[in-house]
């Protein structure tokens, strides 16, 4: 599967690896720490020479319980990085986690090639015209309600397996009437998910997609497994999240994962790259 990222085409013969890039103060794990531009180029460059293939910038948290900030607040914290990041390593490709689309819009026009839209288009109901406009790849994330309330009152209708790949299938039916193809599907762990639920989501990984559709996960450092190893600093978490990404990659279906640690995950890669081939 490739694919086309405003000219590069992506081939994902292996899986890759998408690095985060937080710019907001409060995000669970690194918030407030890339907070200059300095920072932040640094911290790309470690990505880029970790080997990441996509870095993925974000300035609004949406971790349970945030509150979202406002379009304007956003708008400030991604975009100058965004043309900073450009400027000095033209040659990665970046892409802009939000879900409104004003700031994938702006994002795009300063060079961004990937959404990725952690509400799937329900929070912003012009998002896929924008896609549809510039033609990029879009990242359909799962979520159950808002960020601010979607670990409380958790409810899934059927199973939830059944549940995300309807909403997989409404929302991909919509998005090629708007003539988008590069569909890439994330089932949203963390996002309105029990521990259980998100451990069903993992076992069961290879059900998602239809075969046709690439899978991402993003699961690094996240609560899921803070809660069940009981584990309440994130530090700590690498080990763990090490193991649910080989867990992920031996079942041969996630083509890219979103990490925070990128040099570790491509470890995972290559041991089960090396692996299959035996």
């Amino acid at each position: 599967m490739t694919i086309n990222c405003s000219g590069t085409l992506l081939k994902f013969d292996k899986p890759k690896i998408m690095g985060i890039v937080n710019l907001t103060p409060d995000s669970f794990y690194d918030g407030g720490f890339l907070d200059s531009e300095l920072k932040i180029l640094k911290h790309v460059e470690f990505l880029i020479k970790s080997g990441v293939d996509i870095v993925d910038i974000g300035g609004c948290s949406t971790k349970p319980g945030s509150k979202i900030i406002s379009e304007e607040k956003e708008l400030k914290r991604v975009i100058n990085p965004i043309r900073a990041i450009i400027k000095n390593f033209p040659k990665i490709l970046i892409s802009i986690d939000t879900f409104r689309s004003k700031i994938a819009k702006e994002a795009i026009e300063s060079g961004v090639v990937i959404v990725n839209d952690i509400s799937g288009g329900e929070l912003d109901k012009k998002m896929y015209s924008i896609i549809s406009k510039f033609q990029i790849p879009y990242i359909l994330n799962h979520m159950k309600g808002i960020p601010e309330y979607m670990q409380k009152n958790i409810f899934y209708k059927e199973n939830i397996i059944i549940e995300i790949n309807k909403f997989f299938s409404k929302k991909i039916f919509l998005l090629k009437k708007y003539g988008i193809n590069d569909i890439i599907l994330d089932p949203g762990f963390g996002f309105g998910k029990t521990i259980k639920q998100n451990f069903q989501l993992l076992k069961h990984i290879n059900l998602f997609g239809f075969k046709d559709y690439l899978i991402l996960i993003g699961i690094s450092r996240k609560s899921m497994i803070k809660n069940l190893l009981k584990i309440y600093n994130n530090k700590n978490l690498l080990n763990a999240t090490s193991i649910i990404h080989t867990i992920a990659l031996i079942k041969d279906v996630v083509k890219l994962i979103r990490v925070h640690d990128v040099k570790e995950a491509l470890e995972c890669i290559k041991i089960i790259d090396f692996y299959k081939k035996i």
